[in-house]
């Protein structure tokens, strides 16, 4: 799949098969990246213009929107309803039309912006952009090391999928704890683990391509490849944030 040297019948015409299916590959990695981009990019948009309208900058006081998704029960729905979604996606893939996933895509990525308008309230404007880059960068050359290395990443895989697991726990309890120490061990592992996970994601993202596939199969994959990589790279975008970030 991945390695498209592999099986290839020796023979007149094998370096042109070996040149189709390698041309097929990088038509699908770069759909990935593409959704991937323009789920970024619909995020930013919706945490800007959600953040500009939640805070009257000249007094630094909510409005009337601003106190509905921050200070009311609706906070939760802002809160979980990227979960909702992104479980709805995960799960219903196989059942859902190509058209139908990117709509529940891009609502994904509205819904992640919209819950994450609060650190643009939190964090400086220059601050927020200057760990964009260098999380853009780091996962920029993640990504590449991935998709370009020889090695199996799947073992390395497999603990950091224990990783993230043991990172949510730890989430979870530090709600109740509230204790700085552990918000920072969280941060510091949370980046290692994110980091790790673009790499392993970005070489199982290869291994799926099939050349045979389907286009309506050929999309799902590129668009819950897009889905892996968008969260890696947000995920590694907020640890660095909390622990680079200054805030206001």
């Amino acid at each position: 799949m991945a390695y498209p040297d592999r099986n290839i019948p020796t023979g007149f015409g094998s370096t042109t098969y070996a040149a189709e299916i390698d041309q097929g590959l990088r038509s699908y990695m770069l759909k990935v990246y593409n959704y991937m981009a323009i789920g970024l990019v619909l995020t930013g948009l919706v945490a800007y213009a959600s953040a500009n309208a939640a805070i009257n900058w000249n007094t630094m006081e909510l409005t009337a929107y601003g106190q509905a998704i921050f200070m009311s029960p609706l906070k939760w729905v802002v809160m979980l309803a990227p979960l909702g979604a992104v479980m709805f996606l995960s799960f219903g893939i196989n059942k859902l039309s190509v058209g139908a996933a990117q709509a529940l895509f891009w609502g994904y990525s509205a819904l992640v912006g919209l819950s994450l308008s609060s650190i643009l309230l939190v964090y400086t404007g220059q601050s927020v952009t200057q760990v964009f880059f260098i999380s853009a960068a780091s996962f920029g050359a993640l990504s590449l090391y991935g998709y370009t290395t020889k090695r199996n990443l799947s073992a390395m895989g497999s603990f950091l999928i224990m990783g993230l697991f043991g990172l949510i726990i730890a989430s979870l309890v530090n709600i109740f704890m509230q204790s700085s120490a552990m918000a920072f061990a969280i941060s510091v592992v949370g980046v290692g683990v994110f980091a790790g996970l673009t790499a392993y994601d970005t070489q199982n993202i290869k291994e799926m391509y099939y050349e045979a596939d389907s286009v309506e199969t050929m999309g799902r994959k590129a668009i819950m490849g897009a889905l892996s990589l968008y969260l890696d790279f947000i995920n590694m975008f907020m640890m660095l944030l909390r622990l680079m970030g200054d805030r206001r």
